[in-house]
């Protein structure tokens, strides 16, 4: 008798196993964006193809696709995590901080040098080719700009049934809030070159404090 015949494992042993999976696929994934990101901030959205992805994580083009099935979905991760990196919701509901440092907390004004460069960057990225690919500013809605105002609105909503804002209406809160706080964060102006984070950070705690005093119960 051959030995296929009399060894079960012979024809096993023959096969290829292939190369053993080491990571999870969510930890593949969290791998490639990260990666991919920094392809992105290199060559610009209209630069970066799936093919250049898969080169610089070093991944094979059938396990990028499995995981991220068009570029419009890896871009969309990308804007979901930038959003974490610019409003930091949602939170413990038993958080007793005042309301201006709860707010400073939310809008991330004691991020470090690098964290701040590293989420402006991106955003300047998508400033600079929204205009060229309606897809961005699709996925900036979808998963940037709408989910933040219905997380601001959520906790706006649960400090005035707490007594500590008046019941002007939350959505217009909220946006009022991201339009003053992300315009001193995000936004160029002249000579904004001279304005430091620390600036930044500083003109946006006044701006909080204005607001605050605005939306303060009344007195009585």
């Amino acid at each position: 008798m051959t030995a296929s015949k009399t060894d079960p494992m012979a024809g096993r042993q023959g096969r290829g196993r292939g190369r053993p999976k080491t990571r999870s696929d969510e930890a593949e994934r969290q791998r490639i964006v990260q990666s991919a990101r920094d392809l992105f901030l290199d060559v610009g959205y209209g630069g970066t193809t799936m093919d250049a992805v898969a080169a610089r994580c070093g991944v094979s083009k059938r396990t990028l696709y499995q995981l991220f099935p068009a570029k419009t979905d890896l871009f969309r991760v990308m804007v979901a995590d930038n959003r974490r990196s610019m409003l930091a919701l949602p939170r413990d509901p038993d958080e007793d901080l005042p309301l201006a440092e709860a707010l400073a907390a939310i809008f991330r004004l004691d991020i470090d040098e690098e964290g701040n460069r590293d989420r402006l960057a991106f955003v300047r990225l998508v400033l600079a080719d929204s205009d060229r690919f309606s897809e961005i500013g699709e996925m900036i809605v979808q998963e940037g700009s709408e989910p933040t105002a219905r997380l601001l609105e959520a906790w706006l909503i649960g400090q005035q049934q707490r007594g500590r804002l008046r019941t002007f209406p939350a959505d217009t809160l909220a946006r009022m809030l991201m339009d003053m706080i992300f315009s001193v964060l995000i936004k160029r102006f002249p000579g904004d070159r001279l304005l430091t984070i620390e600036d930044r950070a500083r003109h946006a705690r006044l701006c909080l404090e204005v607001f605050l005093e605005g939306a303060a119960p009344k007195a009585g």
